[in-house]
């Protein structure tokens, strides 16, 4: 078993996660069976009680983990699939040592940071490789920056574990930046060296410095780097902003030879010819497209970047499938309820109203969906945009003025959607939703089934509310399409409306699905549409 572990220095936000994945995706080119996880410091259990302003989306696995937002770029770029053992936060850590404690594990010894907390981590680490078979590499992200207190444990461990195996098993990729000082003229190394400095601090000398630059590095500069931070002059690796797409970064790793100097360090790889034609193709119809579509994301969290990031992702996975380009324009759900629906979403191609919680932006939401439903503009709801979709139909189509969710309007005569039964006694936030894999039966002829081209799905979800059963004659008489029920025929995962072009909402989430290699067949049939009607518009 071959370790990687990737840490980051000056500034966060600079792309260790797509560095992480994008490493994979190269030594998968390889040939080699690759995992990725990640390390989080902060205290949470989990991600799922946090908000999107604070942590951008939350990503769910098929085991029902809620989890990092960096866990989706793995998936997007590797054939890896994600498990609750891919991610491990500080939280959990400390609950495991504290449990341990309480039940006498420790046989009366002082708990302490060094050896139980990262005897802990390291644990996490050897048991992930134990779930995976014929495992080449494991690549580790430690989460925040060099110099937090938070990640100090996370360090220490790995530095610990790299002393109890081979030499060439473990390997230290240090992601730092490398700014360009505008007044002076001049890249700038001394944060690189600091970040190194704080590093060798703590016993970890990195093998490889992924430099990221809004500029190239010229000789000088890498050879400068290489002296004052002890790192061969060929593991100093550009990583530059790309132009087209985050799907280009493997391609110029590539170039750098980051995949070559890896393999060398870990003696592993070296007679395989790496197969990059996927991502040379991926590369060429993004700029090349044939088409393009304007899809309006109508949210509430519209001004952090992160808060759909798996949604930005799969409407760009499935303009790559379609050979279109994307235009993803966000729309703020409260700013339709000040101005009207028209002057925020006239011009676009395509709608989608993605998930959330809270009443927020809700009358926004069920605006948008009116207009995409009366204007014929192909429109797709996930989660909540299902569950507002369904409240609109009801409103506006059946007849039920009031019609609304339990969980904005709890007396409301026409609870159209409502609190799952098994959620109704629960008190507790953090992981308690309906989260992870679940089958859906589509219904043969439905918008959902051509896009698919298969009878039983298995989507993820992370939801509490779900629609109403007892309304589903009213609404199907008024014509809406129930296009996927749950095995048992209990749960309504699809619903589409008659005489549309293009009309789908889902209970489930299948942006978290969505590859940069296989786009969602939702997201493609979504975005193809929406490409041709726009094309024969201007014919």
């Amino acid at each position: 078993m071959k370790h990687i572990f990737i840490t980051g220095g000056v500034v966060s936000s600079l792309g260790k996660g797509l560095t992480a994945a994008s490493l994979g995706a190269l030594l998968e080119a390889r040939g080699l069976k690759v995992t990725i996880q990640k390390f989080d410091p902060y205290l949470n259990l989990d991600p799922g009680t946090m908000s999107p302003f604070q942590h951008g989306e939350v990503y769910v696995t098929d085991d029902g983990a809620e989890t990092d937002l960096d866990l989706g770029h793995y998936e997007r770029f590797t054939g890896c699939r994600m498990t609750r053992w891919n991610s491990i936060t500080s939280g959990q850590v400390y609950e495991r040592v504290l449990a341990k404690e309480r039940n006498g594990e420790y046989l009366g010894a002082t708990v302490q940071v060094i050896p139980h907390v990262t005897d802990e981590i390291q644990w996490a680490l050897r048991r992930l490789a134990e779930k995976i078979e014929d495992l080449d590499v494991i690549i580790t992200e430690v989460g925040g920056t060099v110099g937090d207190i938070e990640s100090l444990p996370f360090l220490e461990a790995l530095r610990q574990f790299s002393l109890q195996v081979p030499a060439h098993d473990t390997m230290f990729l240090h992601v730092t930046l490398v700014p360009f000082i505008r007044a002076a003229g001049e890249i700038k190394t001394k944060p690189t060296q600091h970040s190194v400095m704080k590093l060798r601090e703590i016993g970890i000398q990195p093998h490889a410095i992924v430099c990221r630059s809004e500029y190239p590095l010229e000789k000088e500069v890498r050879r400068k780097i290489s002296l004052f931070c002890n790192v061969r002059q060929e593991g100093v690796i550009e990583e530059l902003d790309v132009q087209h797409t985050i799907y280009e970064l493997p391609l110029r790793l590539r170039q750098e030879g980051l995949d070559e100097f890896v393999c060398r360090h870990l003696q592993i790889g070296l007679d395989a010819v790496p197969r990059m034609e996927v991502w040379e193709e991926i590369y060429r119809r993004v700029r090349e497209p044939k088409g393009r579509a304007k899809i309006g994301v109508v949210g509430k969290y519209v001004t952090l970047q992160d808060a759909y990031k798996s949604i930005d992702e799969a409407l760009a996975h499935a303009g790559i499938a379609q050979e279109v380009e994307v235009e993803v324009v966000k729309v703020d759900a409260e700013e339709i309820e000040r101005s009207g629906a028209a002057g925020q979403l006239s011009g676009l191609d395509g709608i989608l109203v993605p998930g959330g919680f809270g009443g927020r932006g809700i009358e926004g939401k069920i605006e948008a969906v009116r207009f995409a439903r009366e204007r014929r503009i192909p429109f797709l709801g996930i989660c909540l945009g299902m569950q507002v979709a369904t409240i609109e139909f009801a409103r506006h189509v059946a007849g039920m003025k009031d019609a609304n969710s339990t969980e904005f309007a709890p007396g409301v005569a026409y609870p159209v959607v409502s609190l799952l039964e098994e959620q109704k006694q629960v008190r507790q936030k953090g992981a308690t939703m309906r989260c992870g894999s679940f089958p859906c039966h589509l219904q043969p002829d439905s918008t959902a089934h051509k896009a698919y081209g298969l009878d039983v799905v298995h989507e993820r979800h992370r939801h509490r509310y779900e629609f109403n059963n007892d309304f589903i004659d009213e609404l199907t008489r008024a014509g809406l399409i129930i296009g996927g029920t749950s095995p048992n025929r209990q749960l309504v995962e699809l619903i589409e409306v008659r005489d549309h072009p293009w009309f789908v909402g889902c209970q489930f989430h299948p942006e978290f699905q969505s590859k940069a290699l296989q786009a969602h067949p939702l997201f493609s049939s979504f975005v193809g549409t929406a490409a041709e009607l726009c094309m024969s518009d201007k014919t």
